[in-house]
């Protein structure tokens, strides 16, 4: 028998974590997205909410790649106090294909909002959204609330963390990086370490510094799944972000500039041509070779690997085709 004010973990019910982006962000938690200015925070977490209202997991797919289920179009909640809504924000959700109509915020024109003042839990009651986004997070945190301090902080995560498990929803918050150089990357985000401490996972936005196009996400915390590899995007017209997949990069090196190492080409072009044929579809050569070197996999490169993975060749209607057997 349990006594008053004390609980037995025997009585605990396990609870499976659902996720966003497995493993880099869980539903009903708080995950920290931080990198240097311009570097693809923000456009990241634009693109991550665009897949939401359309069904989408953030690499593309309509069904959830653990469960097998089919996805539907969520809601978003989206705050922001650095770039305007007309002129920035609604082109990149455009970019990303997003069904803007899912897409919601509180609206700030009479006083600030702050993460604590009630109307951001009462916007979730309100939309049901399953995914939060505040960029930056120290823009939400009120006037007397300071993120450097710890006891300062922490009752504004913990109120954070709770809004997020009551609701099951994602919180993404969006943090600058401190200037502290030489420092393992989990200290780099700016403000009191409890910030870090208090989220469940913690992604680093970074450009890859041999390609002003690409940016590297690398996973620098991960409290309830084994740390994810490195995964590069791709930056597209009104910074739209395509997919590449998994890389080699460590966060360390990056913050102080050494470039990643890149992939092997014809590693590229194997990962590219599983995932364009993988599903047994037909698809024409021409337009296979161009998406490849958009992508910085040559034409040599491209057919070399399509002869060692048994790719056969069709032709139809004087088009010629590739199709994995």
């Amino acid at each position: 028998m349990e006594k008053k004010g004390i609980y037995n973990m025997a009585h605990i019910r396990e609870v499976r974590t659902e996720w966003l982006w497995y493993p880099y962000i869980p539903y009903g938690k708080v995950t920290i997205i931080q990198g240097d200015p311009g570097e693809g925070k923000t456009t990241l977490a634009l693109n991550i909410a665009a897949a939401l209202t359309r069904g989408r997991t953030v690499t593309g797919e309509k069904t959830d790649p653990l469960t097998g289920e089919e996805l539907f179009p969520t809601s978003v909640l989206f705050q922001t106090a650095e770039d305007g809504l007309a002129d920035t924000i609604k082109p990149r959700l455009l970019a990303a294909d997003a069904d803007c109509g899912y897409i919601s915020g509180v609206d700030e024109s009479s006083y600030p909002l702050t993460i604590t003042d009630g109307r951001l839990e009462e916007a979730l009651r309100l939309t049901n959204a399953r995914l939060v986004i505040l960029d930056p997070l120290q823009a939400y945190l009120g006037a007397d609330v300071d993120m450097h301090r710890a006891n300062s902080i922490r009752p504004v995560m913990s109120y954070l963390a709770n809004m997020a498990e009551q609701y099951g929803c994602a919180v993404i918050l969006i943090g600058h990086m401190n200037k502290n150089m030489g420092t393992k990357a989990a200290y780099r985000g700016l403000g009191s370490i409890d910030l870090t401490a208090a989220a469940r996972s913690v992604l680093l936005v970074a450009r890859d510094k041999r390609d002003e196009d690409r940016r590297i996400v690398m996973q620098i915390k991960s409290s309830l799944a084994k740390e994810g590899k490195p995964v590069a995007f791709r930056m597209g017209e009104n910074n739209s972000f395509t997919y590449e997949g998994e890389c080699e990069a460590d966060p360390e090196n990056v913050l102080m500039g050494i470039a990643p190492v890149q992939p092997k080409q014809t590693d590229l072009a194997r990962q590219f041509l599983m995932s364009e044929l993988g599903g047994g579809e037909a698809k024409p050569v021409k337009a296979l070779t161009e998406k490849a070197e958009n992508i910085g996999i040559t034409s040599p490169i491209l057919r070399k690997v399509k002869s060692e993975m048994h790719i056969r060749t069709l032709n139809e209607e004087r088009i010629w085709y590739w199709q994995l057997e």
